[in-house]
């Protein structure tokens, strides 16, 4: 079978979602099916075009298996809800004009979380005339809704209206979370076409290991406890509020807290970090996908954080999933919901609730100084992680897509 996935981040691009398709891809590739990748050129989340590429009408190549069809976009940093929607758009008119060349697949795939790309799929499923599924990694345009960047109002509406749009014409539809599930079954969409599958680690990549040492002696962290963030640094994360925490503990001189990544609010983090003098901070840029469980063996904890907003409750982001295959405890800063749900139930470490730096101090001083619960949380980490494969995602990803080609079939 021959699948035809659509998606606005691809490697080397090292966001959740390029990981994810590239790493399920090379999966189903190597079960000896067939994948060609429909995206962009590298840029995000800086807003430029990564160092040695260039954008051309239309660029087509095989790469680990996997036929990689790139087009070009506006490209935007992370940040403005105007320009981000631009560049969005610009991947749908990018899509529409090349349809003629796609590759006619068996099914076409398109992930969120920005529905322009949906529409996509859904545009080139209709001309192709093959069956659509639908990938929700967010609630979206919830999700644009509690971060601020949009308020309320005839554009939301818009947005929301073709959100249950692409519900209703998808002919399968594969969530992340039991959640979004639950939300999309309470808004009409019927049951039995949307899927859960939850997210998961490539365990052949990520594994535990001693600390870099070339790492170490380069950033200076010998002698240090760290707390350490792997990812995006935007508006969802609300990271302020670790650096807070950090202030708290800037006495502390062998803890020291490390950011690794890009996104819309680093500049600003980086910036309060220099006017409150907090030594104890340390901002890296993004990282190589091949370097990161090299910078993931830095840390002695893992710092996953999200805003302090309902919608997230629903949203287990995919850090967890690295992390425990690296076999580090968690330190979850998030609403009760779905992340905070996994980390109780495996018991893989501390769960502290949103905009409270006072309580995740007080949790990294008590990870810090208890070295046999930290030992406990990292073994039930590493455990946990074994359920959450990625090599299982992509198998129960795969049996949507039969099921789609099925239902085609048989209409």
């Amino acid at each position: 079978m021959h699948v035809l996935f659509l998606t606005d981040n691809y490697p080397p691009e090292v966001n959740a979602i390029a990981t994810r398709v590239y790493e399920r891809a090379a999966h189903w590739v190597r079960e000896g099916h067939e994948v060609t990748v429909v995206t962009c050129f590298p840029n995000f989340p800086q807003g430029h075009l990564y160092a040695g590429w260039k954008q051309r009408l239309y660029e087509e190549q095989v790469v680990d298996g996997m036929r990689v069809i790139r087009l070009p976009t506006y490209i935007a940093r992370n940040e403005g809800f105007a320009k981000r929607s631009l560049d969005f758009l610009s991947y749908l008119l990018a899509v529409c004009f090349a349809v003629p060349k796609l590759p006619r697949a068996d099914v076409v795939a398109a992930t969120s979380p920005q529905f322009f790309a949906g529409l996509a799929g859904l545009i080139v499923a209709v001309l192709k005339r093959r069956p659509f599924v639908l990938e929700l990694s967010d609630l979206w345009p919830a999700s644009i809704r509690a971060v601020g960047a949009l308020r309320s109002g005839w554009l939301l509406r818009m947005l929301e209206y073709l959100e249950l749009f692409l519900y209703r014409r998808a002919t399968e539809i594969v969530v992340l979370t039991p959640a979004f599930k639950e939300d999309l079954v309470r808004r009409g969409v019927p049951p039995e076409k949307v899927h859960t599958v939850i997210n998961g680690v490539d365990l052949h990549r990520y594994s535990p290991r001693p600390k870099d040492r070339e790492l170490v002696e380069h950033w200076q962290l010998q002698n240090k406890f760290v707390v350490g963030y792997v990812g995006t640094h935007g508006m969802a994360h609300d990271l302020r509020n670790a650096l807070s925490a950090a202030a708290l503990l800037r006495a502390e001189k062998d803890i020291c807290f490390m950011f690794v990544g890009d996104g819309a609010e680093k500049p600003m983090l980086e910036q309060t970090a220099r006017e409150q003098q907090l030594t104890n901070v340390l901002f890296l840029a993004p990282q190589p996908k091949a370097s990161m469980p090299g910078f993931w063996s830095l840390c002695d904890v893992a710092l996953v954080h999200l805003k302090n907003d309902p919608v997230f409750a629903d949203v287990i982001p995919s850090k967890i999933f690295e992390a425990m295959g690296m076999g580090l405890p968690l330190l979850l800063v998030a609403p009760e919901g779905e992340a905070t749900a996994i980390v109780k139930r495996d018991s893989a470490g501390l769960c502290v609730p949103p905009a409270r730096p006072d309580l995740l101090a007080e949790a990294v001083l008590r990870l810090a100084s208890d070295g046999p619960m930290r030992q406990t949380f990292a073994d039930r980490s590493y455990n946990a992680s074994r359920k959450y494969t990625r090599k299982k995602q992509a198998d129960d990803m795969w049996k949507v897509f039969a099921r789609a080609h099925q239902i085609a079939d048989s209409g």
